[in-house]
């Protein structure tokens, strides 16, 4: 029949042509098509002795063309019609040269590498002119076969198989002086490039030599004992580096190789019986994910049965399945050899093995014993560094991979030493000198005040037995979800039940879905990003307002989703009228547990829900639902971001304390505008003034004396920045340059007021024009917002919200309210003399990201967890527009640039995004790869902003990424600028506060005591005012004063609680929120020298 050939690459290595059976004939090198016209694999054989090599940096196609040359040719199997019949001869050749097949994908648009393809820079394949599949169209050669090639070229190798090619990893310089670096430029030294996923980081370009992957494959063929009878499956895609491992252990072997179509790998009952039952497959490297699609009963009876075919199966790529599930997999008498397989693809492939025994699957005695990540592959070293960046060989560590040659490059690095290593972001405990995986760095999550790992929720869901697999979900950091396939099919109730009872108490999920297989990647791996869309549709189709038939409905779901949390079987008695939750057995787990129920049942946020749960009887809890239910209805046939008189007077919206309420309203310069300055995290200093107001306020805020010299340059400055319209609005920052004096500064307790709970949020500051005192605004865990007086720190008014406050407040255009954000997913708006409800808007979920004024068009912005942002008018209470963000929650706050006139956002799902905030539409884009926490931020030529793939990062306004810096921890502190100084300042949690210019470069950085989670904050010095300072605060609880100029500490202040507040800098008074509950005001006082 005739040949029809696409072409799948491996990223510059070499290409695969795919026809529905394919035979490789060794001796050749010719591509054969048989005549078969039902079959749907694709079959490569490869006929020739193993080759007895010793591990050199010899390209891996060298030690192809050695087998190719040396071993003669065995005979086809045929596929037609009568199975049994043997071909002796291919009926079809198709033969392709490497150059003609990367032209003609190129021409299908296919993106090969970084940089444009072309034999001066290409790997040792591409030189040599080694042609893996030749193509003959219509008779006519297109290319010179490989012998001919080799031979014309005067290339044809001696008797004894394949020379060591010294260019490809030589280890000597010119001068005969041991080289000290590695040049991806050099010419052979490439073997391929490809792109990782970001599944476990950001995206990136991997370019891999010879002599990094070659031990690799040369290593694995001896521990798996490969020989020409071994048939081996090409289970992982070629974009996939685990692939090349598959592929050129065959090819160096003279095993044969099994390829099966795309869609064939997606029906598990199909493929398990074309791999060990048509073909049978004796040696398979699959992630563990990718063979729990087979089932349990499948992998029993037919991968891991008595008589299995399987002689090797090698599960790498994720964690390995607990030894409970092997033994049950595992029938007895199975003689397959388990291997455990541990890497990364930038140190490319695998790095270190391990072969389960027999006793560790069989012998039950105690604990159930932990599989290794064992011994390092031949020439990778591996290390092990606690948190401080310290080699360790005991306790806890990340791991680092690589070795003398054993490296790969990464992006567009093209020099690197020699032993470098690459940190994993997988952490493992080192016990009798074993390594024990304990999960991603980026897979420990915070929840309800303690630290797990998602790995250690599915380890032990899968040890009970009532699952075939699982995986754990994150969902959209407040969520934990458990995805399983049941076993048997098992009930819910009964998981739920053994779940509570295996796992820690704060380490039970949110939610359990149960589903039929999990979804994969093309690299095997499970598709969390489906995941997600598998969740936000079961919420979608759980949400039931009208399935409830009336009160005694709901009394009957109350009864049922009570017992279910508490773990209670279905039979027991109705649960009495008078029963308290925490004394049935709840607590505060299960409290927030029965409060999700409940709203889903409902179909809507039950405002009060959670105080009702934990201070009431059950009839009165059933009471306040039902309350809620009816005030719901009545707006019901309203529009939907409306707010109804039920809503805004009921007793919860209007409970508050007006503790000495301010009755004086500030004077009004203009109209109906209320002139005012207000200052918040990261040193944003924000105004409704004309430009010479502005100037004064300006320079009030910064405690200058107007008879200084200073008042003078200040104000031009100002005017400066602002005069291109001198009566519209600003948005601008604080600075003021110079050097630090002999003044010793110190901090100073003014007073402290308690929320209740902990304090998360930022504080916003306003300052009206008039006399009126310095206000701050600021919310709480405790549902209270609050505004606190400045000087006196005394509660001018509190209101209670609907739930959790961790966004920071903003003041409106036109000065007369504040908004914040709420966990109950409103952005409330409140009269800023009373706290009176100017107005609700309800989004689809919690909003902790704080709002955005335009100062032009008066127009809110807001995220929400709802994966939307939202524009919003507060005069006339509606929504202009909203936006979906791509799939991700809007943690990070948006912020607005007027030249251009961008608005900035940044999701959880990795993406940052320039947005027209006049109609929402998205200009630009750009995937940093990894949830991002912190809020952009602009200068006038740049964007900044910190992701938690450790990298800080500088777009143009155009999109277009300018620099990052590599921190060594995540990065969640949102950045602050110095406008005077060019300096961009930001927090990691590796410990550090950076310093960097504006072109990136790191000018200092200064080590904390812990993680920095908060905004810094750029303020002048109170004394002086002739130079910056900045204000920043670690995590546990410690503040520190810096110089900016040089990063010298200046003072450093202790509370007496975590902080995840960001501080704010008012003159000489320092306002910051504290997780013991309180809010501070700290002075910033100094001494001159000799006093």
């Amino acid at each position: 029949m005739a040949c029809q050939a696409a072409f799948i690459r491996l990223q510059g290595i070499f290409l695969l042509p795919y026809l529905d059976v394919l035979l490789i004939k060794a001796s050749s090198l010719a591509l054969t098509s048989t005549h078969v016209k039902t079959c749907t694999q694709t079959l490569l054989r490869l006929d020739y002795q193993p080759l007895q090599a010793t591990i050199h940096s010899q390209p891996p196609h060298d030690i192809f063309v050695h087998a190719v040359r040396h071993f003669p040719t065995t005979n086809f199997p045929s596929f037609g019609e009568d199975p049994s019949a043997q071909a002796t001869s291919p009926p079809d050749t198709i033969r392709i040269s490497i150059h003609q097949a990367m032209r003609l994908v190129g021409k299908m648009n296919f993106k090969l590498i970084f940089t444009d393809w072309t034999e001066h820079n290409s790997s040792r394949i591409q030189h040599l002119d080694v042609i893996l599949f030749t193509v003959r169209g219509n008779g006519i050669p297109i290319v010179l076969s490989l012998r001919q090639k080799l031979h014309e070229q005067g290339n044809e190798t001696d008797e004894h198989g394949p020379q060591e090619h010294g260019n490809t990893a030589e280890k000597f310089d010119q001068n005969g002086k041991v080289k000290e670096n590695l040049n991806c430029q050099e010419k052979h030294c490439l073997a391929y490039i490809l792109h990782t996923s970001g599944t476990t980081g950001a995206p990136k370009i991997v370019s891999v030599p010879h002599q990094c992957i070659v031990p690799n494959i040369v290593h694995l063929r001896r521990i798996f004992d490969i020989t020409p009878s071994d048939l081996l499956f090409l289970a992982s895609p070629l974009t996939f580096d685990p692939s090349v491992i598959e592929l050129f252990l065959a090819l160096s072997s003279g095993a044969c190789l099994l390829i099966v179509p795309n869609p064939i790998k997606m029906m598990p009952d199909m493929l398990c019986n074309l791999l060990f039952h048509q073909h049978r497959v004796t040696v398979l490297q699959v992630t563990p994910t990718f063979l729990r699609r087979f089932g349990s009963h499948s992998i029993r009876s037919s991968l891991l049965c008595e008589g299995s075919c399987l002689r090797v199966l090698a599960l790498g790529g994720e964690p390995f399945p607990a030894i409970r599930v092997i033994r049950g997999w595992k029938e007895p008498g199975n003689r397959t050899r388990l291997f455990n397989l541990y890497g990364i693809t930038e140190v490319s492939s695998w790095a270190t093995y391990y072969e389960i025994p027999e006793q560790m699957i069989y012998v039950q005695k105690g604990e159930e014993p932990s599989v290794p990540l064992g011994i390092p592959l031949y020439g990778t070293i591996v290390e092990i560094q606690n948190e401080d960046g310290s080699k360790t060989t005991k306790g806890e560590g990340q791991v680092l991979l690589g070795g003398r040659e054993r490296m790969c490059f990464i992006d567009k690095e093209l020099i690197l030493p020699y032993g470098t290593l690459r940190k994993t972001g997988d952490w493992v405990t080192l016990r009798n000198g074993e390594m024990f995986f304990l999960g991603r760095k980026d897979n420990q999550i915070k929840r309800h005040g303690k630290r797990i790992n998602l790995e250690y929720v599915q380890h032990v869901a899968e040890s009970i037995g009532l699952v075939d697999t699982c995986t754990t979900l994150w969902f959209q950091d407040s969520k934990l979800i458990i995805f399983a396939v049941p076993k048997d099919s098992v009930e819910k109730k009964i998981l739920w039940k053994e779940l509570q009872s295996h796992l820690l108490s704060y380490a039970v999920p949110d939610d359990m879905i149960l589903v039929d297989s999990l979804p994969l990647t093309k690299h095997g791996k499970v598709d969390t990003s489906s995941l997600n869309h598998m969740y936000c549709e079961y919420l979608q189709n759980k949400k039931s307002p009208y399935l409830l038939q009336g009160p005694d409905d709901l009394w009957k779901s109350l009864q049922i989703i009570w017992k279910s949390v508490l773990g209670l079987p279905e039979e027991t008695p109705a649960v009495p009228e008078d029963s308290l939750f925490l004394l049935s057995g709840g607590d505060s787990l299960t409290v927030m547990r029965l409060q999700q129920e409940i709203e889903t049942l409902v179909g809507r946020p039950v405002t009060g829900l959670v105080e009702a749960i934990l201070n009431n009887s059950f009839l009165s809890i059933y009471k306040h639902i039902s309350k809620s239910m009816q005030v719901n209805e009545q707006k019901s046939n309203k529009n939907q971001h409306s707010v109804s008189e039920d809503i805004r007077h009921s007793p919860i919206n209007e409970s508050r304390k007006n503790v000495g309420k301010r009755k004086d309203h500030p004077d009004k310069l203009k109209g109906n505008v209320n002139w005012f300055v207000s200052l918040s995290r990261g040193s944003c200093l924000y105004g409704n003034l004309p430009a010479e107001i502005a100037a004064q306020q300006y320079l009030l805020y910064n405690g200058l004396n107007s008879d200084s010299k200073r008042l003078k340059q200040n104000q031009d400055k100002l005017f400066t920045e602002f005069s291109h319209d001198r009566t519209s609005n600003h948005a601008y920052k604080s600075s003021m340059g110079g050097s630090l004096n002999r003044a010793t500064l110190y901090l100073q307790q003014k007073w402290m007021s308690d929320t209740g709970k902990c304090v998360d949020a930022s504080p916003l500051l306003v300052k009206p024009v008039n006399d009126s005192p310095v206000t701050i605004y600021i919310g709480s865990h405790s549902h209270r917002m609050q505004a606190l007086d400045l000087q006196t720190g005394k509660v001018i008014w509190e209101r209670v919200l609907g739930d959790r406050i961790e966004s920071s407040a903003g003041v409106s255009k036109c000065g007369t309210f504040i908004l914040v954000g709420c966990y109950d997913g409103s952005l409330y708006v409140l009269c800023k003399w009373d706290g009176r409800t100017h107005w609700i808007f309800r989004t689809g979920n919690t909003v902790k990201s704080s709002p955005a004024v335009d100062s032009l068009g008066g127009l809110v912005f807001v995220g929400s967890h709802d994966e939307h942002l939202y524009a919003l008018d507060i005069e006339e209470k509606k929504c202009v527009w909203k936006s979906y963000c791509g799939g991700g929650a809007l943690f990070s706050s948006p912020f607005l640039c007027f030249k251009p006139y961008h608005l900035y956002v940044a999701t959880l799902r990795g993406l940052i995004m320039a947005v027209h905030p006049g109609t929402g539409r998205i200009i630009w884009k750009y995937d940093c790869g990894k949830p991002i926490f912190a809020s952009p931020l602009c200068s006038s030529d740049h964007v900044f902003i910190g992701c938690v793939d450790e990298n800080f990062y500088c777009f143009s306004h155009e999109g277009e990424k300018i620099w990052n810096f590599t921190t060594n921890g995540p990065i969640f502190s949102s950045p602050c600028l110095s406008q005077l100084s060019n300096f961009i300042i930001f927090g990691s949690h590796d410990g550090f506060i950076y310093c960097c210019n504006i072109v990136g470069g790191l000018v200092w950085k200064y080590k904390t005591s812990s993680r920095v989670y908060a905004t810094p904050f750029v303020f002048p010095h109170p004394s002086t005012f002739d130079c910056e300072l900045l204000a920043a605060a670690s995590t546990d609880g410690n503040l520190y004063i810096l110089d900016l100029q040089t990063g010298l500490l200046q003072i450093e202040y202790r509370l007496e609680g975590e902080i995840f507040s960001s501080p704010v800098v008012w003159r000489s008074n320092l306002v910051i929120g504290c997780r013991n509950d309180y809010v501070y005001c700290l002075d910033l006082l100094y001494k001159n020298a000799g006093e």
